[in-house]
């Protein structure tokens, strides 16, 4: 199974000890220099700063990523370390969980960020352990068969070719993402981290729960599309039009949402026909008039 996305958040979280640490391990390097040393060691690492970019520059793009991976496997084992050394830390097992994360490992990721929760009492970093659940859940959500329903497509023809159509929705896989992106704001005010962090959460998690009131959205229209004749199409068009409208409440220049529910209430008012992959007519939805 391969990784999810590349995460900015993940390393940048520190325990309270290390946050106390980092200033004065800077202050003390500052302070053994002498204003002779500080002006000659400013101009060797200005020579050795433009030797190593020039060095970077030559390097090769799949060395970069080999890197990469390495570094991530080194992490976990780096966490996992410091999860031995101090197993009541719930920063070190939201990192685990990132880092397992990034390599694919899911369920290995989930286990670790829901150790982190039970030992967050504080809610000190739960917004952050909530959005990276629900980016879990949100990545299996685009995985299977709505993966390959081009979204910028959905709701706007009436052919489908086989293998290409969405023909169930559980409800329970956008509920349950959008319980843990709900929970994460519900946390934001509580959460000890730097700007960055908070910037990104603020930022992302909003977005987050948009798309998936989206991709309800457009599922639900998808289904209502099916070849065969369910009985609840119209029905499903109408919830549909709910969730795109919460996901336009989120992000009113949501274009995509924006244009289907214009289809949307097109389809009810005017009814749809869906035709198979030959052409020929397969089924035919009245509309309310």
């Amino acid at each position: 199974m391969g990784g999810r996305r590349n995460s900015p958040l993940l390393c940048l979280i520190m325990s309270e000890d290390e946050k106390e640490l980092e200033p004065d391990s800077e202050e003390s390097k500052s302070e053994e220099l002498t204003p002779e040393e500080s002006s000659s060691g400013e101009s060797a690492e200005s020579d050795s700063s433009q030797l190593k970019e020039a060095e970077e520059s030559d390097g090769d793009i799949d060395e970069e990523e080999e890197e990469v991976e390495f570094d991530l496997e080194a992490q976990v084992e780096e966490f996992r370390r410091q999860i031995e050394e101090d197993p009541d830390n719930c920063v070190h097992f939201y990192n685990l969980g990132e880092a397992l994360a990034e390599l694919g490992q899911l369920d290995e990721a989930h286990e670790a960020f829901d150790q982190a929760l039970l030992l967050d009492d504080s809610h000190s970093f739960s917004a952050i352990i909530h959005f990276g659940i629900g980016n879990l859940y949100y990545h299996q959500l685009m995985s299977g068969i709505q993966s390959m329903v081009v979204k910028s497509s959905v709701g706007l023809h009436s052919q489908h070719r086989a293998g290409t159509q969405i023909s169930s929705v559980n409800d329970d896989d956008y509920a349950i993402p959008l319980r843990e992106f709900e929970a994460s704001l519900h946390d934001l005010p509580t959460l000890q981290a730097d700007e960055e962090i908070m910037e990104y959460i603020s930022k992302n998690v909003p977005q987050q729960i948009a798309t998936v009131y989206y991709k309800w959205g457009s599922d639900l229209f998808d289904k209502a599309r099916q070849i065969d004749l369910y009985g609840d199409e119209v029905k499903d068009i109408k919830q549909g039009l709910r969730h795109l409208k919460k996901a336009i409440d989120i992000d009113p220049n949501h274009s995509q949402a924006n244009l289907m529910v214009k289809y949307g209430k097109k389809m009810i008012q005017e009814g749809f026909s869906i035709y198979d992959e030959y052409g020929f007519e397969a089924k035919v939805i009245p509309g309310i008039g």
